[in-house]
């Protein structure tokens, strides 16, 4: 199976380089950047020499890789570039899964509020939001293009949505602090990223209205049947990458921690990359970073009635590019761990 990887040098691509490269089903079989065109991959990603397979990077254009020879695209782009590619190559009959934004909400006009003008519409219907633990299997067979997940979502639908589903915890007053890695916001050189910046100093942004929240929203809805409106309030850290996120959730009455647990364990019960640990055992980031695990915690809290459920993750893997080979394989039909820790 030939795979492409349109927008390789950016952080999510260079994890998604690594792993298809070392993927025992699959050929990398093209890179694409706009900036690096006719540079050997091993260049301009070092973390690949001896198993770059002599590649170079190629220019980012959409009819060329519509005719070729590769089956299965990554699209690794800024949100509004990706569906100019979705555009040429889901007609073209490839396969395409999109980490970006484009495609992950499936009302327009919530896409237009967070994002401005569509650059593909006509895609949406045939586009599927793929949370592989979350997401019922009759994707596999109905999606022409599949959109990934963001990473901040992923970290809090899995352990919230099942919770919300089983009527175990309220609607109302859901708050979601998040904290991520530095390398969530791309390779791009701004000041606030510089490392002067940013070491030794944590700050809130995005407030209200983060983009990540219209996809959060949707998909609580869509897997719990009614509408969810939560306070969601990210981070940036000081770090390189992770996300850890605490979500502060009002018990439904009667729902005990043990009901919880109970309800974890049988959404999870055959998810490999979902860790359920003991409560009041909360997750960090320095153990998930560089795996395609999330690990997942609660706490009951009587004097407030809350839940506190807590999160950690590897923002470029399970919630970027370790994610996207898991929808891979699973489309594919290989083995759900294959490539992946």
């Amino acid at each position: 199976m030939k795979i492409g990887l349109v927008g390789a040098s950016g952080y999510s691509g260079e994890v998604l380089v690594q792993l298809l490269l070392r993927h025992p089903l699959v050929t990398l079989a093209a890179v694409t950047s706009r900036t690096h065109v006719g540079k050997p991959l091993a260049a301009v990603i070092p973390t690949v020499r001896g198993q770059d397979r002599g590649l170079t990077f190629s220019g980012s254009d959409a009819a060329a890789l519509a005719v070729s020879d590769i089956d299965l695209f990554f699209l690794a782009l800024p949100h509004g570039t990706a569906a100019a590619f979705a555009r040429a190559l889901v007609p073209a009959g490839k396969k395409v899964i999109d980490l970006s934004a484009d495609f992950r909400i499936a009302d327009l006009p919530t896409y237009e509020k967070y994002y401005g003008p569509h650059h593909a519409p006509e895609l949406l219907p045939s586009a599927r939001f793929v949370l592989p633990e979350l997401t019922p299997p009759a994707w596999k067979t109905e999606a022409k293009l599949v959109a990934a997940p963001g990473c901040y979502p992923t970290s809090i639908l899995i352990p919230l949505a099942p919770l919300l589903k089983a009527g175990l915890v309220t609607r109302g007053h859901i708050v979601a602090n998040a904290f991520s890695g530095v390398s969530g916001a791309g390779r791009k050189a701004e000041e606030m990223y510089l490392y002067v910046e940013r070491a030794e100093n944590a700050k809130a942004y995005g407030l209200v209205k983060h983009r990540h929240l219209a996809e959060i929203e949707e998909q609580l809805a869509l897997h719990s049947g009614s509408p969810v409106v939560i306070q969601f309030n990210p981070h940036l850290a000081p770090m390189r990458r992770g996300i850890a996120t605490t979500i502060t959730v009002p018990a439904a009455p009667g729902a005990t921690i043990g009901a919880l647990y109970d309800t974890w364990r049988t959404a999870y019960s055959s998810s490999p990359f979902v860790q359920i640990l003991p409560s009041g055992e909360t997750p960090d980031t320095a153990s998930v970073v560089g795996t395609n695990r999330i690990d997942i915690s609660a706490v009951h809290d009587p004097r407030t009635g809350n839940f506190v459920l807590t999160s950690a993750e590897d923002n470029l893997m399970k919630g970027a590019g370790g994610q996207a080979v898991q929808i891979m394989n699973l489309w594919l039909g290989f083995p759900e761990t294959a490539g992946l820790v």
